[in-house]
């Protein structure tokens, strides 16, 4: 048996959960789209907790590392990549995110649209529908206001469809 069998077993489940990710951000500059690494996260992260995985993503000596701990044992999984050299700190933090948003979904091993391939190839296909919004529960507003993360929080009102008093609500929680 593999030392990691609990971890196993909860990304498996995990993962039994989760849906693809869906490429809705816009790039401009490279005119192509991506997932955003907070909507990445709220979609991720309380599927992952409820397994009891916790997702760390420090950076160390030059390399942006994402981590997969099994809280109860301690197993953990990790994938990383080195950030070389940066004099711009807006450059550094640009690529601190896309290896931070690449390196979670290697190591969930997440399906994504692959439009650097379609651009790549330059195949030119008819725009896709975007999806529509899908809707903020109750258990998940109640989780927010309690939480008062204000990435989490960005994210469902960016990502998530909601009503007027909900809206108002997380809003409120973000200018406190």
């Amino acid at each position: 048996m593999s030392e990691k069998t609990n971890l196993y077993k909860s990304l498996l489940s995990a993962k039994k959960e989760m849906e693809a990710i869906t490429k809705d951000s816009k790039n401009p500059f490279f005119k192509s789209n991506y997932f955003d690494i907070n909507k990445l996260l709220f979609e991720v992260e309380p599927i992952m907790q409820k397994h009891g995985l916790l997702i760390l993503q420090p950076i160390e000596n030059g390399i942006c590392k994402t981590n997969i701990v099994h809280v109860e044992t301690g197993e953990s999984v990790s994938c990383e990549i080195a950030l070389g050299e940066f004099r711009d700190p807006q450059k550094m933090g640009s690529a601190i995110t896309y290896y931070r948003r690449y390196t979670l979904q290697s190591l969930l091993a997440l399906q994504a649209e692959d439009d650097d391939g379609n651009l790549a190839a330059k195949k030119t296909e008819p725009p896709k529908k975007t999806e529509p919004k899908k809707k903020l529960t109750e258990e998940a507003f109640k989780n927010l206001i309690e939480s008062k993360n204000k990435e989490h929080i960005l994210a469902a009102l960016k990502f998530r469809e909601m009503n007027k008093t909900q809206r108002d609500s997380l809003n409120k929680l973000l200018s406190e």
